[in-house]
């Protein structure tokens, strides 16, 4: 069943993806008004994502952000097809990094770092920097439960160098390419999403909500000595982006347990304060928001 139904829409994601620009995202806006308009997805979660996070802004507002962030997740999206059949010329020049000479100081120095991403503006796009260092990119998923999907992302990222490893097998990965050559390694982890509740062991303020947080790219940064940065884009038009590596924290040995993530949720929270419609709201973030009593013995409460 997996292959038959991998069989039928893979095709129409290969077309999708050879798209002209203009088609292409005059596709996307019919995707838009189907999802928002006739089908509501999820529409409420959204709606009440941002009422919790934005109680002081009246309706009529959230409205115009919710409706923004519709038309965003549906350009985001379609880029993510893009990626089948996407040029590295044209990846460049849709996804610039601004501070290039930073990362080409750290690959000239041979140390391998970990960097922070999040579910803002683009983050598939991001495998442009695997075309403009010699840096060994490793991009931390969730697997997917269809194993032709799941493959064709790693097809995809393996276009521009990248390894993908799932998130099951992040740490032993991680921990065992210290000890090999070549480098650098570069760790790519979207870290912004909920835990499982019997998981969170470090819960916190983010955008003024208690809740949990993932902390396996913290533990890794200060146990392994990896140097943090966050991965900060910004959307500068459809279809255009610019990101630039934030230092959170070079050296990550003698930094506090947990400063490192939550100098991370600081950085991304300007961002989303800034212009919330290109986070993903779509996503129970705060789901756990209420379950404090619940958390795991001897969790951390920050």
């Amino acid at each position: 069943m997996q292959l038959i139904v991998y069989c039928l829409v893979y095709p129409m994601l290969w077309f999708i993806s050879k798209l002209p620009w203009r088609l292409f995202y005059a596709f996307s806006t019919s995707i838009f008004f189907l999802i928002y308009y006739i089908f509501g997805y999820r529409r409420k979660t959204v709606t009440k994502n941002l009422q919790l996070v934005f109680p002081e802004k009246p309706y009529n507002e959230i409205k115009k952000i919710r409706k923004d962030f519709y038309k965003h997740m549906c350009d985001m999206f379609l880029e993510m097809i893009k990626s089948i059949s996407i040029s590295n010329d044209e990846m460049k020049k849709r996804f610039k990094i601004t501070n290039l000479d930073k990362i080409q100081e750290l690959e000239a120095k041979g140390e391998n770092i970990m960097v922070f991403m999040a579910h803002y503006a683009s983050y598939e796009w991001s495998n442009v920097v695997d075309i403009q260092t010699s840096f060994q990119a490793v991009g931390i998923y969730k697997k997917i439960r269809n194993k032709y999907f799941d493959r064709l992302v790693h097809r995809i990222r393996a276009r521009f160098g990248s390894r993908v490893v799932t998130s099951k097998d992040a740490k032993r990965v991680i921990t065992e390419d210290q000890s090999k050559a070549p480098g650098p390694y570069m760790y790519g982890m979207v870290s912004d999403q909920t835990p499982k509740l019997y998981n969170g062991f470090y819960w916190t303020d983010f955008l003024g909500i208690k809740v949990p947080t993932f902390t396996g790219a913290d533990l890794l940064a200060r146990r392994l000595g990896l140097s943090a940065y966050y991965l900060q884009v910004e959307k500068i038009k459809r279809g255009y982006y610019e990101a630039t590596f934030v230092t959170i924290e070079e050296d990550p040995k003698n930094s506090e347990e947990f400063s490192i993530v939550k100098t991370y949720l600081r950085l991304l929270e300007k961002q989303i304060q800034n212009k919330p419609e290109y986070y993903l709201w779509s996503h129970k973030r705060w789901k756990h928001r209420n379950s404090l009593s619940d958390a795991p013995e001897g969790a951390t409460i920050d």
